[in-house]
């Protein structure tokens, strides 16, 4: 051995030299306290080394309150610097403190020793000092769960699996909430592939409990592992751990995010065999899903559950009702919610406002969603952009849109930067009442004020210049739409489409949707409406026919919209009968001819089909096949009376009507012979049949239709 080398080694002499020093600074503090050793006994201090502290910490005379003061003397006084503890001392602290119970110390100790850079090492070195110092086992086992804790507290994750193996290596454990810890904090930093690792080292070790296993089966779903996690939860039943209600809605929700109904019920029929009871969680969950789907019954049939299960509702679910309710265009129902919401002295939240303000805003009763604002911000709710977009929608909609700009300025005087939802919307706004240059200088401003246009904005800047018919413009934002990374979509190209078909440029619009095709996009009800309804215009039917039964071959709805245009189409050219083979197409197929369908026919028209009707047909059947109608109020009778004296000019036919004088609150008549009534719609009552007769031949075949 070199001479260099046994200089480190402490001989047997300086060995009972430091023990003997390390008493007497101990009794000294044990009876006179630290004061006195500094006063009376500096010299005792200034022959201080690392062996004798830690004999001094570890001496059993002195209690732990004085370790802990006698330590951080130590640590904190700056003419001691080359004193300061070093990790052994650390650890013989830590021990001393264990066996009073002061856990808080013991933990700032333990922090210490991860944070403080002249106190960090591997753990192997922790554990060499550990296995050389003669420390009780309970000790160093909570050492060591401490230490699991502050390292993945602190995302050190490799030096935290080096602990659990070590522990587990030595016969020692980490409590089951520490491990459940180090799953919360691999969630957190999103390392979901450590998180199933620590999984499965405490699945080995039986530290799995229901709320971990929930929590992986979260982590699984969240990836799309819903198989995998259904397994594990197979695999946990099998050792003991049953899943709870949390679980189940955990593997649910994943379900109806993918809008998969199969799984859902697959979810809720293992419920129902496990006997777990659904909570408000699971029926908020429920409603989510059915009101996703727009089955507005079935909302209401769990909603209705809730209450014969005694399950009390909260405001979650409170606020999804709502939500849905006014979705579903059902005002008055989320109204009479809200108030019964309140009634149960349940507090409407920023989300419940939201959902009641947007319904509002839908329905177009602005006034009301002003009022539930001021009401909201009265409750001390502060007003967020997501609520002021949806109240400038709504004034758009309504077309007040010099309101949704004056709403915008207070928006941002409120510290509410208007963002590229809130250009949208008055934007769109502006178009629809033909303000196109301001709405174009509202999308073109948008980038000097550092908002960055999205897919929405560009389309409608798109729909501008076809509407206008400048192409080369609309081009032109379509390619700087392409250079800035928004992908244009369906709405995009269809822009086009129905720009060029409104133009009678129907080479250029079959181009446009040849060139979506070959993007990937699909062409959908509304290209082919467009399309048809251009073919329609320019007399080219049998194209129009084509494109028409093309849709039926690639499974694509064709609504009342696409039906009104080709049977307008069709009677145009004379083709009646075929228009009227499509009428009863649409009958077939439950789809209900609106006002669209029979404006579609104009005056002219309209006598035509009665004419050709009348042929052949007895006047019961010319009265339910009829095919005209339309909105009048009583300036409109001249219009009616008009439509009577023409419709006489067919041979043999004749209408007889009465209109009564409208009473006060009589908002609109509504003449619809296509469903042979005439009705008067009162403010706030059901509609009421008026006297309505048709006549064909003689006095014999008169039809009283006002029952």
């Amino acid at each position: 051995m070199s001479t260099s080398l046994k200089k480190l080694i402490p001989t047997e002499t300086t060995m009972k030299s430091n023990q003997e020093l390390a008493q007497t600074i101990a009794k000294t503090l044990a009876d006179s306290g630290l004061q006195h050793l500094r006063t009376s006994s500096p010299s005792l201090l200034s022959n201080l080394n690392p062996h004798i502290t830690h004999l001094v910490l570890s001496d059993p005379i002195l209690p732990p309150q004085s370790c802990l003061t006698f330590f951080n003397f130590l640590r904190r006084n700056p003419s001691l610097k080359p004193l300061r503890p070093n990790l052994q001392a650390h650890l013989t602290l830590f021990c001393r403190l264990h066996q009073a119970n002061r856990f808080a110390q013991m933990k700032n100790v333990v922090n210490t020793i991860v944070h403080n850079d002249r106190l960090q090492c591997q753990v192997s070195h922790i554990v060499s000092l550990i296995e050389t110092g003669s420390y009780e086992r309970d000790s160093v086992k909570k050492l060591f769960d401490m230490l699991f804790r502050v390292y993945v507290n602190t995302e050190m994750f490799e030096e935290a699996f080096g602990v659990f193996d070590h522990v587990y290596k030595n016969g020692l454990e980490i409590e089951e909430r520490s491990c459940f810890a180090g799953l919360l904090a691999l969630k957190k930093c999103n390392e979901v592939d450590k998180c199933l690792c620590l999984f499965d080292r405490m699945r080995e070790k039986g530290l799995v409990t229901v709320y971990s296993m929930t929590l992986v089966i979260n982590e699984l779903c969240k990836r799309g592992e819903l198989e995998r996690a259904k397994r594990l939860m197979g695999e946990m039943r099998g050792i003991g751990v049953e899943a709870n209600v949390y679980t189940y809605n955990t593997i649910a929700k994943a379900y109806i995010e993918r809008k998969d109904f199969g799984g859902v019920s697959e979810v809720l029929g293992l419920m129902k065999r496990s006997n777990v009871e659904y909570n408000v969680a699971t029926y908020t969950l429920l409603i989510d899903w059915y009101g996703s789907c727009e089955k507005i019954g079935d909302v209401e049939k769990v909603f209705d559950e809730m209450h014969e299960r005694g399950v009390e509702p909260d405001v979650y679910v409170y606020t999804s009702m709502i939500n849905w309710n006014c979705r579903g265009g059902n005002l008055k129902r989320a109204l009479f919610l809200f108030d019964e919401m309140t009634e149960r002295r349940l507090v409407p939240n920023g989300h419940t406002y939201g959902a009641l303000i947007n319904g509002a805003c839908k329905a177009g009763q602005m006034e009301m969603a002003e009022i539930l604002l001021k009401e909201m911000q009265g409750k001390g709710i502060a007003l967020n952009r997501v609520v002021c977009n949806t109240l400038i929608d709504g004034y758009c909609r309504k077309g007040m849109v010099d309101e949704a700009q004056r709403f915008r300025d207070v928006m941002e005087k409120k510290g509410l930067k208007a963002d590229v939802y809130t250009y949208c919307n008055i934007a769109r706004g502006l178009f629809k009442l033909n303000r196109n240059e301001e709405a174009k200088r509202s999308l073109l401003t948008m980038a000097e004020r550092d908002v960055a246009p999205n897919s929405v904005c560009f389309t409608t800047l798109i729909d501008i210049y076809c509407k206008e018919g400048d192409f080369a413009e609309a081009k032109r934002v379509f390619q700087e739409m392409e250079r800035k990374g928004e992908r244009p979509n369906n709405v995009t190209y269809n822009v086009f489409i129905d720009g060029y078909t409104k133009k009678g440029k129907m080479k250029e619009a079959h181009e446009i949707k040849e060139e979506m095709e070959c993007k990937g996009l699909m062409a959908d009800s509304y290209t082919y409406s467009s399309l048809i309804h251009g073919e329609c215009v320019a007399g080219n039917m049998d194209a129009a026919l084509t494109l028409f039964d093309e849709m039926l071959q690639k499974g694509l709805t064709r609504n009342v919209v696409t039906y009104t245009i080709i049977i307008s189409g069709l009677s145009k050219v004379g083709r009646k009968e075929a228009a009227f083979k499509l009428y009863d197409d649409m009958k077939k197929l439950s789809i209900i001819p609106d006002d669209r369908v029979y404006h579609s026919l104009n005056l002219n028209e309209l006598v035509s089909v009665a004419a050709l009707l009348w042929k052949g047909k007895d006047s019961s059947t010319v009265v339910k096949e009829l095919l005209f109608g339309g909105y009048y109020g009583s300036s409109e009778r001249k219009g009616v009376v008009k439509f009577q004296k023409r419709l006489q000019t067919i041979n043999g036919c004749s209408l007889s009507y009465h209109l009564p004088t409208p009473p006060e609150g009589v908002l609109l008549f509504r003449w619809n012979i296509g469903t042979v009534r005439l009705y008067a719609s009162v403010a706030g009552s059901a509609p009421i049949p008026a006297l309505f007769f048709f006549t064909l031949g003689d006095s014999s075949n008169k039809f009283d239709f006002s029952t």
